[in-house]
């Protein structure tokens, strides 16, 4: 009888493990869930920041490119007009 006693109580507590393991087990995998969740609200938000900054990149380079291509053109008609002046110079003293 103490024998059967015995095993009743081992059969028990080995039950009790396997569902303490179990329920940590699904502890564990409630937490992967919302670790998962959490970082891909993460990851969304970040590509949502990274396409708004790299649509602002494009408007401004996009900007820069038009005013250096305005200025290289001032800058080249001003060299143009400074020597036709300087042709007409030798031209004259030449003559």
């Amino acid at each position: 009888m103490k024998t059967k006693f015995c095993l009743t109580i081992a059969a028990a507590l080995l039950a009790l493990t396997a569902f303490s393991y179990g329920q940590a087990g699904n502890d564990v995998k409630t937490a992967a869930d919302d670790t998962g969740k959490g970082t891909k609200k993460a990851a969304v938000a970040t590509g949502h920041a990274t396409k708004t900054a790299a649509k602002d990149t494009g408007k401004a380079t996009e900007t820069a490119g038009k005013d250096t291509g305005k200025g290289v053109a001032k800058g080249t008609k001003a060299v143009g007009h400074g020597v036709k002046k300087g042709a007409e110079k030798t031209a004259d003293a030449v003559k």
